[in-house]
């Protein structure tokens, strides 16, 4: 898979975990489903999600930056520094969506952040040189 694939693939996972955190935020779907269960008020989930859809603002922002660097042929240190930083965030993520009460944050909390953790890591490996 090329980096291009693998940003636009990425684009649409957090797109949509965006969009969910939002409904989460306003009260469409119950906090309880989400944060392994361990959410108590919602003053609590109104932290958390503020906290999660900042964090997706940013992953997409920096991704943005990312394929628009592809785009004309440059490379950047600190865009991809930082994207080794969410595929291990994402890395570790899925250890905790392991732990979740809630079945589908286990099943596909797990997955998602398994997918993305595997995405940013082709989206910033190093090219193998061709042989001829």
């Amino acid at each position: 898979m090329n980096k291009k694939v693998a940003l636009i693939l990425i684009f649409i996972i957090l797109g949509l975990l965006l969009s969910y955190h939002i409904l989460i935020f306003t009260e469409q779907i119950p906090y309880d489903k989400v944060w392994a269960g361990r959410l108590n008020t919602v003053e609590e989930m109104k932290s958390f999600e503020t906290f999660s859809i900042l964090l997706n603002l940013f992953i997409i922002a920096v991704l943005s930056v990312k394929y628009r660097l592809l785009n004309i042929g440059k490379k950047n240190k600190i865009i991809d520094i930082l994207i080794w930083l969410f595929a291990a965030f994402f890395a570790f993520n899925t250890f905790g969506n392991l732990f979740s009460t809630n079945l589908l944050e286990l099943i596909f909390g797990t997955f998602i952040t398994l997918a993305s953790s595997i995405l940013c890591f082709i989206i910033v490996r190093k090219e193998k040189a061709e042989t001829a």
